[in-house]
């Protein structure tokens, strides 16, 4: 469960005024299930999801995730929490174009201490990519390219 109190960020500007970018934001998520985050651009989506994510530090209040209040964590305890309990799928996918699709998901397998590539393959196979191991990404559709993301990320 992820449970968000009061949460407010704030970028600072050195020569504008600052952004409020979320304001008092008070939220419970589900253990399971789906949830749709919706908004006109700019309304805060993808802040709330870096600041569940990690990937950017909260100006004030709490987010708890299974009990874990993330304003304590380190930034190695951040990279455990992004490993194993949090996955990203960003627009731009983030492949590394010299790795074949194989060796971008076992990348991802591999930092969190996994070297197993039958979960590669059975990552790919859920994505419909099952034999595209080999391919590198300049060789994959922008659909394509999407879902060994998600294969990535699962």
């Amino acid at each position: 469960m992820i449970e968000i109190s009061n949460l407010t960020k704030i970028y600072r500007a050195k020569k504008r005024k600052n952004h409020c970018a979320l304001k008092n934001i008070n939220l419970t998520l589900p253990d399971k299930g789906l949830v749709f985050v919706l908004g006109k651009s700019g309304s805060g989506k993808s802040t709330l999801l870096n600041l569940i994510g990690g990937l950017d530090n909260i100006t004030s209040g709490k987010i708890v995730v299974d009990g874990n209040d993330l304003s304590g964590f380190s930034e190695g305890d951040f990279c455990n929490y992004r490993n194993s309990h949090i996955g990203f799928i960003f627009q731009d996918y983030h492949l590394i174009e010299e790795l074949t699709v194989y060796d971008n998901i076992l990348l991802s397998l591999n930092l969190s201490g996994e070297k197993d590539g039958e979960k590669v393959k059975s990552a790919l196979a859920k994505v419909d990519l099952a034999g595209y191991e080999d391919r590198y990404p300049s060789e994959l559709s922008g659909g394509e390219q999407q879902r060994v993301a998600i294969a990535r990320t699962i």
